[in-house]
C-alpha cells in the first residue's frame, strides 16, 4: 500500500518498501565505501554508520520529489500590493554536485506583486525544495528566480545567494574566508534603481555575508 509523504508538496506517492530497498541499496554502497577507504566496516563506531549514511543522503535530496511551484501556488492571494517584498537571510544547506560536499549561507528574496501575493513561509520553502538537491549555486539561483517567476507572474523578482562551500576550504585551494556571491533578476529589477534599493535593504542593518 502506498502512502504520501508527511510534506504534502511531494510529487509522488511512495512506497514504504521501496523506501526501505533504497536505503538497503545505499547503505550496501556506503559499506563498500568504508572498506575501499581501507577502514573495518564492522567495528563499533562503523557499525550503523552506511545505514545512517543511506537515511541522510534521502534526506538530503528530498527536494528532487517536491513541487516548488504547487507551494507558491498553494498559498497564493489576491492583493493590489505593488511594492516591494522583501525576505532576506534565509539559511539552506546544499551538496554541491561536482564533489558531493555541502555549500551553505543565505538567500535574499524580493519580488514585486502583480495582483497576487504568497506566503512568506513558502518563499523559504522552495529554497529549502530547490537546495536539498545536487546543486550548483549558480542554478540554484536560477531556479528559485524562475519558480517564483513562473508561479506568482510578479512585476519582477531578484534572488541574490551569499554561500561558503567547503569543497574550496576543506580540500583544493583550501581558502577559509572565501564567499561566493551570485543573483539573478528579471522585470523591474531589471532597472539599476530597483536593484540598488533591494540590494541597500538586504544589507542595511550589518554585513549580509555568511
Amino acid at each position: 500500500m502506498t502512502s504520501r509523504h508527511d510534506n504534502p508538496y511531494f510529487t509522488e506517492e511512495v512506497d514504504p518498501q521501496e523506501i526501505q530497498e533504497r536505503t538497503d541499496r545505499l547503505a550496501a554502497l556506503s559499506r563498500q565505501i568504508l572498506t575501499e577507504l581501507g577502514e573495518d566496516a564492522d567495528r563499533d563506531g562503523l557499525q550503523e554508520t552506511p545505514v545512517r549514511v543511506a537515511k541522510a543522503l534521502q534526506a538530503l535530496t528530498r527536494g528532487y520529489h517536491q513541487d516548488p511551484k504547487a507551494v507558491l501556488r498553494a498559498a497564493t492571494f489576491e492583493d493590489d500590493y505593488s511594492q516591494m517584498v522583501i525576505v532576506k537571510d534565509i539559511e539552506f544547506y546544499s551538496l554541491c554536485e561536482h564533489h558531493m560536499l555541502p555549500f551553505f549561507g543565505k538567500v535574499h528574496i524580493a519580488y514585486i506583486p502583480n495582483g497576487h501575493i504568497t506566503g512568506l513561509s513558502k518563499l523559504a520553502r522552495i529554497v529549502d525544495i530547490f537546495s536539498r538537491r545536487l546543486q550548483v549555486q549558480e542554478r540554484l539561483t536560477r531556479q528559485i528566480k524562475d519558480c517564483i517567476e513562473e508561479a506568482l507572474h510578479p512585476l519582477g523578482v531578484m534572488v541574490v545567494i551569499e554561500a561558503r562551500h567547503l569543497c574550496m576550504q576543506m580540500r583544493g585551494v583550501q581558502k577559509q574566508n572565501a564567499i561566493t556571491t551570485t543573483s539573478d533578476f528579471c522585470g523591474a529589477f531589471e532597472r539599476q534603481s530597483t536593484r540598488s534599493e533591494f540590494l541597500e535593504l538586504i544589507h542595511h542593518e550589518g554585513k549580509g555575508y555568511v
